[in-house]
């Protein structure tokens, strides 16, 4: 099914309470996202984008509203049904790697495969390289993680985020730690994912990296602010021209 919804949020709010006082962190926030899909979201420090990824992510439930994940609903979900449905569904990359130190690719990459209680994966070493391999780094699977460069060490994240074949690829400012030109080969990378058929939520405060999507959603003091496709997107190429003539130019 090309046009099935992986994500549906309806009249979302989240509403956090500090004593007496309570902070609107979204309000009715309504989006769809289906398969096949690569959509940036966009917004100022406080905009909500973070606390809407908390819920997408299952880390976090909905003050108010529903949450559809692949057709799950979520809200209804226990504790543990949460842990299992984001061991299943979803892969998480995060702006600081999130990564085991001096414990090689290979065995960070197969973490997920070791903690899934489904039993599905019989040859989790096998399937981690292939991971790997998919992200280019196949001459680096044996490297511990403290030997590899900030932009290797993200490509890392992106195969273990990969490596159990996710509904959904959610992606947290994956760049934010990177040099401009390692953040458009991550960018390019992710254009290549969506290209062989992952669905991608990326959260960016870069708007470069934005437009390397298909679709951009703002968010503005907890609400959808646009919700817009990309006509003009960016490729690996026009980005590394653009730099080339900044760099000039300084």
């Amino acid at each position: 099914m090309a046009n099935k919804k992986v994500i549906e949020t309806k009249k979302v709010s989240r509403v956090f309470k500090n004593g007496e006082i309570e902070v609107h962190a979204l309000t009715d926030v309504d989006l769809v996202v289906k398969q096949g899909e690569f959509v940036s979201i966009m917004g100022a420090s406080g905009s909500g984008k973070s606390t809407y990824l908390n819920i997408i992510g299952c880390l976090d439930l909905p003050s108010s509203g529903e949450y559809f994940l692949d057709g799950v609903h979520v809200n209804s979900l226990s504790k543990n049904q949460l842990a299992d449905i984001r061991n299943q569904k979803i892969g998480f990359i995060f702006q600081s790697y999130n990564l085991l130190s001096r414990t090689t690719a290979l065995d960070n990459v197969a973490l997920p495969l070791v903690y899934d209680r489904t039993g599905r994966f019989d040859n989790p070493d096998e399937m981690a390289k292939n991971a790997l391999i998919q992200v280019g780094l196949q001459d680096r699977i044996y490297h511990k993680t403290n030997e590899l460069s900030g932009g290797q060490q993200q490509r890392v994240a992106i195969a273990r985020a990969l490596v159990n074949d996710p509904t959904l690829i959610l992606a947290d400012e994956p760049t934010g730690n990177l040099d401009s030109k390692t953040s458009i080969d991550i960018a390019d990378l992710f254009v290549r994912l969506n290209d062989a058929g992952k669905t991608i939520l990326m959260i960016t405060h870069e708007p470069d990296i934005a437009q390397f999507a298909k679709r951009m959603v703002t968010f503005r003091d907890g609400r959808i602010l646009k919700d817009e496709r990309i006509e003009n997107r960016t490729t690996k190429e026009s980005a590394l021209r653009e730099l080339e003539l900044t760099a000039k130019q300084v």
